[in-house]
């Protein structure tokens, strides 16, 4: 005998109504003994947030600012990693240097002039953080000079996966203390420029 089934109710949406993202939930407090995952924004957990490297920087300000993040990842349309861009590189000096060695405006900058290309991208590997604690990612930092960190794997293919990410506002955060890095320059133009 065939069972009848009947069509479920609909409704119209209500304003103001969003949508559903992904979450991974961070333990509230952590020290530096505990397991680094535990401040890690795990990729196969969070969406990352992306933009295109053909957007201003305004646009990618913005959306920084309406995601609550601080960094973006910069992917073509095959979602390919072309590079990352951070609210450093936008709202710190590269765009004023753009502008001084290429002309225009700052409405003219696209992601693509000041974000880091991949190729210069360092990543940390995902078998080394999983036995790391938060005071060597946090040491990492420091020593790099750097508010984030990435962390790769590698896929059953052989290719790199960008798999997790470092934060310093995060890691603050969760240890409930603030976490201090000086941003150092890293190649021979950065030193010039910050120089001239």
């Amino acid at each position: 005998m065939a069972r009848e089934y009947l069509p479920l109710p609909s409704r119209h949406l209500k304003p103001k109504t969003t949508f559903a993202r992904p979450t991974q939930y961070l333990p509230q407090r952590v020290t530096l003994d505990d397991p680094a995952v535990n401040v890690m924004t795990d990729l196969k957990q969070v969406v990352a947030i992306t933009i295109d490297p053909e957007a201003s920087i305004e646009n990618a300000n913005r959306v920084m600012i309406r995601r609550g993040v601080r960094l973006l990842l910069v992917v073509d349309v095959n979602n390919y990693l072309l590079g990352i861009i951070t609210a450093t590189d936008i709202l710190g000096e590269k765009p004023m240097q753009f502008i001084q060695s290429h002309g225009g405006t700052r409405n003219e900058i696209r992601v693509r002039d000041i974000m880091t290309p991949h190729d210069q991208l360092e990543v940390l590997n995902m078998e080394d953080v999983r036995t790391a604690k938060v005071g060597h990612i946090v040491a990492t930092l420091r020593h790099v000079g750097r508010q984030h960190a990435a962390v790769a794997e590698v896929d059953e293919h052989g290719n790199d996966v960008l798999r997790g990410l470092f934060s310093t506002s995060q890691i603050s955060k969760q240890l409930g203390q603030p976490i201090h890095t000086t941003e150092i320059a890293r190649s021979f133009a950065e030193v010039e420029a910050a120089l001239a």
